[in-house]
């Protein structure tokens, strides 16, 4: 599906089913250097299920035109415009790492047209290594690297899809690769930058759902829990065997959790 929103082409995958903003909304937002093709099975299930599902590609990600966003704030601010062009006037908002954060910071401030909150592998402060921002900046298959090894937890990194042949890191790296060091630098910048996670936190007021990796060593459990005492109503679900990407790591087991957080219409 494209969309013009702020006057730039925007792609936002719709699960393969015809987009109706009539029906309950979701829409899904990726993490630093990825694209909607991360949430391939969610986006499908829920699309299949009665849900109107927008995966979209940020700015200069994937098929999306325009200049990539630098700021969390942005993001949000991008989010509500995105709502906007799609004719939704209300929501569910599922974000990922980077996602998560702009999905958070928007619910605090779209009140009521964010109607459920799913962060998943979110802490409130996402610092970024300078070092990692650098490599970026000069060395990008350098940061593609360093970034996806920490992504995966143990069996991710050996292989990890359920598909035989297929490989999860590898499939990550040719993902950054298509962002590039310019794209994948200024998400990083806008993570570090971040610090309003707890504000952002405490002014939200729809329920709330933490999917953390038990083997995340990017956003570990134990930050990610701490969202559960700033947000009024949140609950936290920890997946076993899963590092930081639990939405290809663990495909079936994030669904679970989203449907039963969300309902099926």
């Amino acid at each position: 599906m494209q969309l013009t929103v702020n006057a730039a082409a925007v792609y936002a995958h719709t699960g393969g089913q015809d987009f109706d903003p009539t029906t309950p909304a979701i829409v899904f937002l990726h993490g630093a250097g990825m694209d909607h093709t991360v949430w391939g099975l969610q986006a499908r299930y829920f699309a299949h299920h009665g849900f109107a599902v927008l995966a979209p590609d940020l700015p200069a990600h994937g098929r999306s035109e325009g200049a990539a966003l630098t700021s969390v704030g942005a993001m949000a601010d991008w989010i509500a415009a995105l709502m906007d062009a799609a004719k939704l006037g209300a929501a569910s908002l599922v974000g990922h790492s980077m996602g998560a954060l702009a999905c958070l910071e928007a619910a605090s401030r779209l009140g009521p047209r964010v109607t459920r909150l799913i962060l998943c592998g979110a802490a409130p402060r996402m610092a970024v290594h300078p070092d990692l921002i650098e490599a970026a900046e000069k060395d990008p298959p350098l940061a593609r690297d360093l970034i996806v090894d920490w992504a995966f937890g143990g069996r991710g990194r050996i292989g990890g899809n359920i598909a035989a042949g297929l490989w999860l890191k590898a499939a990550a790296q040719r993902l950054i690769d298509r962002a590039g060091g310019t794209v994948l630098a200024c998400d990083f910048k806008a993570c570090d930058a971040y610090g309003g996670g707890e504000a952002a936190a405490k002014a939200v007021a729809c329920p709330a759902l933490l999917i953390l990796g038990r083997d995340d060593r990017m956003t570990p459990p134990r930050a990610g829990r701490e969202f559960t005492r700033m947000i009024k109503d949140a609950a936290a679900a920890e997946l076993t065997d899963c590092g930081h990407m639990m939405m290809v790591e663990q495909p079936d087991a994030t669904l679970e959790q989203m449907k039963t957080f969300l309902g099926r219409a």
